[in-house]
């Protein structure tokens, strides 16, 4: 009988089988080995940790005690160097891209400033900073209520339990100033002795309990939605009969703008955030519906989450952890795009975002240009002798058309959240523009007038569209800068002061 060695020799096929099989085996082997390193890596890091995080430990810097680099990688959340082709972390002045804006959010603090958002780390400094807070001097003092502070830092949950809930959202946001200077961090998000997710906003809980949702039976899954969503959402500053401003989802019958727009009209009796100056419109003004339009997207459909996109994994020293930049995908391609977009270049990725986002902003533009002129056109209609009675239809479809095209243009990623869902909206938006300017143009012809008489005024910059509207941006930029050269530094002493008598960590 012939041994081993003998058929091998006369099957060369048989050695190889055996050759590859053994190299298979290793490979696997060694993968398995490493796992497990990896993973008792992990698990000392979550087992050992160094000091006992309390419940209400607001200061990250505390947090990365435990969890070092995850806080180094929120920490990077500073780094504005990146800039895609319409959006990024830099610090850009919308209203110097996009002049429109100011018109459209004339008689809003909006048009006074709005610059694009910046990492997490900047919360704080640019509430303080924009222009829509003004300069105040003295705690209640300033445009802007408590409310506004609702999602920048977790000093905000911690006030809301010191002062009660609907008492947080009373008065102005200057007399939070020293209370409220750590920018949104660890504490938002994670429970401090499981580092389980969780929601820190109770609007949030109430706005999922308006739609149905058992909030007790909510998944890990959804919850890496809905950590985001707690700020990254549609809201308003609801005023209950207390003076409080408090912040609330319009969720109760859907995400879409005409579901929210419904409880706008019905609910809350044709709730508006301001009268547009020009065409006297009452006017919903949109914040950030990321997360409804979001979900109606494929990637949503699909199971992916925020925070696969925004905080994918990532390995150092053989530790695998979330990445806590929270930055745009297109900045990590090989992270975030193609683990699933595999056999993809780079290249290819990253068109097919920009060519959803060159599409989507090229018709938000039209319709802002057909707003702009509805606005100016009823101006010219009240101007001749319009009646609120004959300027009511074409009002109402201003204020619908412009809250569809706020809703796209507040959000963050929206033409590539959901690319048709967006243009439905363009499109139903630019739908309404027109249909209210043929309505002004039958109330100008009752008064012996033509729309194309009307001037349209030269808003080609940031300062002539702020000065057609009236905005004395001079005073408004020195009011500002000596607020926040007299007002802000004792704001941070205050707070220096208060947490010099907190426990300190070695």
């Amino acid at each position: 009988m012939k041994n081993l060695r003998e058929l091998i020799k006369e099957n060369s096929k048989l050695a190889w089988v055996l050759y590859g099989g053994s190299l298979v085996i290793l490979v696997l082997a060694v993968l398995l080995l490493n796992s497990i390193f990896n993973r008792k890596n992990q698990s000392y890091i979550l087992d050992d940790r160094k000091i006992n995080i309390q419940d209400g430990e607001v200061r990250s810097s505390v947090w990365g005690i435990n969890y070092p680099k995850e806080y180094e990688s929120y920490k990077r959340t500073s780094d504005t160097s990146f800039r895609s082709k319409h959006m990024g972390s830099a610090p850009i002045d919308e209203l110097e891209e996009d002049p429109r804006l100011v018109v459209l959010w004339a008689g809003y603090g909006f048009s006074k400033g709005y610059m694009q958002s910046r990492g997490h780390e900047y919360a704080i400094q640019d509430l303080r900073e924009t222009e829509r807070t003004g300069a105040p001097t003295g705690d209640d003092d300033g445009p802007m209520p408590s409310t506004c502070w609702a999602c920048k830092s977790p000093d905000v949950p911690r006030m809301m339990k010191e002062e009660g809930y609907e008492n947080f959202f009373k008065g102005k946001w200057a007399r939070l100033g020293s209370q409220i200077v750590n920018p949104v961090g660890c504490a938002d998000c994670h429970e401090p002795k499981t580092m389980s997710l969780r929601i820190s906003r109770p609007f949030l809980t109430q706005g999922l309990t308006d739609m149905g949702v058992d909030t007790n039976k909510i998944s890990h899954q959804d919850m890496k939605n809905l950590v985001c969503q707690q700020c990254h959402s549609e809201y308003f500053f609801d005023k209950k009969p207390s003076g409080a401003m408090v912040v609330t989802f319009p969720w109760k019958y859907g995400y879409t703008p005409e579901a929210m727009e419904k409880y706008y009209d019905e609910d809350k009796k044709g709730f508006a955030d301001f009268e547009h100056p020009l065409s006297r419109a009452k006017i919903i003004k949109a914040q950030h519906p990321d997360g409804e339009l979001f979900a109606s997207g494929i990637h949503a459909k699909n199971g992916v989450t925020c925070v696969d996109c925004h905080m994918p994994f990532t390995s150092e020293g053989g530790i695998k952890f979330t990445d806590h930049q929270i930055r745009s995908p297109l900045a990590n391609i090989q992270g975030t795009c193609a683990v699933c977009h595999r056999g993809k270049s780079e290249e290819t990725l990253k068109n097919w975002v920009y060519e959803r986002e060159d599409k989507a902003q090229e018709q938000r533009i039209k319709l802002e240009d057909l707003l702009v002129k509805a606005h100016i056109e009823a101006k010219y209609a009240w101007d001749n002798g319009a009646t609120e009675d004959e300027m009511k239809e074409a009002l109402a479809l201003i204020r619908a058309s412009q809250w569809r095209w706020d809703y796209l243009s507040a959000t963050h990623g929206g033409p590539f959240h959901s690319p048709i869902e967006y243009m439905r909206i363009v499109s139903s938006g630019m739908d309404k523009a027109q249909e209210a300017r043929i309505a002004i143009a039958t109330v100008l012809g009752k008064h012996g007038k033509s729309i194309k008489n009307v001037v349209y005024p030269d808003i080609s910059t940031k300062e002539k569209a702020q000065k057609f509207v009236g905005i004395d941006i001079d005073a408004m930029k020195k009011g500002k800068a000596n607020f926040l050269k007299t007002v802000v530094p004792k704001w941070d002493e205050m707070a220096k002061e208060r947490e010099a008598k907190m426990p300190q960590y070695n």
